[in-house]
């Protein structure tokens, strides 16, 4: 799978903007409208960037801005709450030419999460940076924080009220709400291959709504939430984030196309429809290829999901069609 001269003259990018339980019959025309718009916006920033020949890197971060900047999807603004009311923010990003990496977790004073894991990625030695420290890392960078009350919904707000009577309700903790009917998984991301056949995979979400000390899921954790190799493909991933990790989800894509010499299309399903589905996870990914190849499984009812490449081809979706 040695990419010695990029195969194809094809560009593109991919999006996800979560996956979970989303279905038709309880979706409105309207809301359905402003997700579609919202989808669009982020392809278009990202796939600007390419056509204009700029990097799949600068893509696929400017692409997870605009979702990041919307209240309808859980991250940046809008992001979910956790039990003690706070918003607590996680994202990484992955560059394929150098495997070079950054992420942040437990950011609540970032604005977008994912241009913070690129300083970490570009402007310090590390890979991972958390909470209090990834903050104090952000003003050495000219970061400016914002107020907790930039990220706040009504939304997310009742959905952290009804997550904790439910769990008065039934005795147990949080992590046995994930499947219930209304919950929804709204991290988003991105895959992106630039004209130089250059891959890169961008993360970003909020977490899980009621979640406890200091809870991290796999968004923020390189192989897990993404991944990206120019030998292979790129990866976001999205769902329970606790399977994705224990999966190793994202790499493992890659793995089984370098190793098995499986399609891009073959590797992302053993992962999402065997290996995830047999483990009891749900959610989904989207991957790309240095030859322009795109998959999008999902074992979720639905998937806020998206491309544009260069020869043509472009989809809005969200649910299981």
């Amino acid at each position: 799978m040695d990419k010695i001269k990029k195969m194809s003259d094809i560009f593109g990018i991919v999006i996800h903007g979560g996956a979970g339980t989303i279905l038709k019959a309880s979706m409105t025309a309207e809301k359905e409208a402003k997700y579609r718009e919202k989808l669009a916006e982020s392809i278009n920033t990202g796939y600007e960037i390419l056509e204009s020949g700029g990097s799949s890197l600068d893509a696929v971060e400017k692409a997870v801005n605009v979702m990041e900047d919307s209240p309808l999807f859980n991250a940046g603004k809008g992001a979910v709450f956790t039990h003690d009311g706070k918003n607590e923010q996680d994202a990484s990003l992955m560059d394929g030419k150098t495997l070079q990496c950054g992420a942040v977790a437990g950011v609540r004073h970032i604005k977008n999460p994912i241009s913070l894991a690129r300083l970490v990625m570009e402007k310090s030695e590390h890979v991972l940076l958390i909470s209090d420290g990834a903050e104090a890392f952000a003003q050495t960078q000219g970061v400016t924080l914002v107020d907790e009350d930039y990220f706040y919904t009504d939304q997310r707000w009742k959905q952290l009220q009804l997550s904790i009577k439910r769990e008065k309700q039934s005795h147990t903790d949080v992590t046995a709400l994930d499947h219930t009917p209304d919950e929804k998984h709204g991290t988003v991301g991105a895959v992106a291959v630039d004209k130089a056949g250059n891959l890169a995979a961008a993360t970003s979400s909020g977490g899980m709504t009621n979640k406890k000390f200091g809870r991290v899921g796999d968004s923020p954790l390189i192989g897990a939430g993404n991944y990206a190799n120019d030998k292979t493909c790129a990866v976001s991933t999205t769902g329970y984030g606790e399977y994705f990790i224990r999966l190793v989800t994202a790499y493992d894509v890659a793995a089984l196309m370098e190793y098995r010499k499986l399609s891009l299309k073959e590797a992302a399903d053993l992962v999402i429809y065997e290996k995830l589905t047999q483990l009891g996870g749900s959610g989904g990914l989207i991957a790309i290829d240095g030859w322009g190849n795109i998959t999008m499984p999902f074992n979720s009812e639905g998937m806020y999901r998206g491309f544009m490449l260069s020869n043509g081809k472009k989809e809005i979706k969200i649910f299981k069609d």
